[in-house]
């Protein structure tokens, strides 16, 4: 089948009504963009520990994917992810022609302009493959578990599918975006300490997870089970 009409059945076969899906798949590409835009290229001092202010905010898109996940299975994670790819590769695009765009001679912020949205190359490519395989492994992960154990100790599986989906970010953002341009010291320390932040940042996030699963499994009447899911992350379905 080729990808065009991979398309059009994506949007022809007909989907279940969920009355919050639409809203968290939103919210998931809207905090994305924001970590990514905003705080990913800036790097923080907090009581002697050097981390990414990207910290603060990127974890909980983690959370929306556990959720999603765990609610609507892993078909439905995987068209937020995609979305959320396709959102990040447009205003980094978007990013781009503007800054070549050349300023008016009566506006002089051009280069705090640049400052804040000049992303190099290398933090978008960084940005796209790190998003791209950390967030599709946190799912699979997280849906695999979910059918080994029964539906069971959701805690569990949260911090199981967080190490792997969040190591896998950690290992190939920062490698990709600072290497050669952060000394090698600090950039093993941010990537580390932010690793570390970002799987402890989800842990506390826990039982919010579990109050929000709960509810929406009974609002949605939803607890979906990937048991014949076709884990591709290239399929549009």
């Amino acid at each position: 089948m080729t990808l065009a009409k991979r398309v059009r059945k994506f949007y022809k076969e007909p989907m279940r009504n969920y009355r919050y899906l639409n809203g968290l798949t939103v919210s998931f590409v809207t905090l994305l963009l924001c970590s990514n835009l905003i705080g990913a290229a800036k790097v923080c001092s907090l009581f002697g520990f050097s981390f990414g202010a990207g910290i603060l905010f990127f974890p909980l898109t983690y959370l929306f994917t556990d959720i999603l996940t765990e609610v609507y299975g892993y078909q439905q994670s995987r068209k937020a992810v995609w979305s959320g790819f396709c959102a990040m590769l447009f205003a980094s695009t978007v990013s781009f022609v503007v800054l070549l765009m050349p300023p008016d001679p009566e506006w002089h912020h051009q280069k705090a302009f640049e400052t804040v949205f000049g992303q190099t190359p290398r933090l978008v490519l960084g940005s796209l493959t790190a998003y791209f395989f950390g967030e599709f492994l946190n799912s699979y992960v997280l849906a695999k578990l979910k059918i080994a154990t029964q539906g069971r100790r959701l805690w569990l599986r949260i911090l199981i599918s967080t190490i792997f989906g969040e190591a896998v970010d950690s290992a190939l953002f920062y490698p990709i975006a600072f290497y050669a341009v952060w000394p090698n010291k600090l950039l093993l320390t941010v990537m580390v300490t932010n690793y570390a932040l970002k799987v402890i940042w989800e842990m506390l996030m826990t039982p919010f997870t579990y109050r929000i699963v709960n509810y929406l499994k009974k609002a949605e009447s939803e607890d979906y089970y990937d048991y014949k899911t076709n884990f591709s992350p290239w399929r549009f379905q």
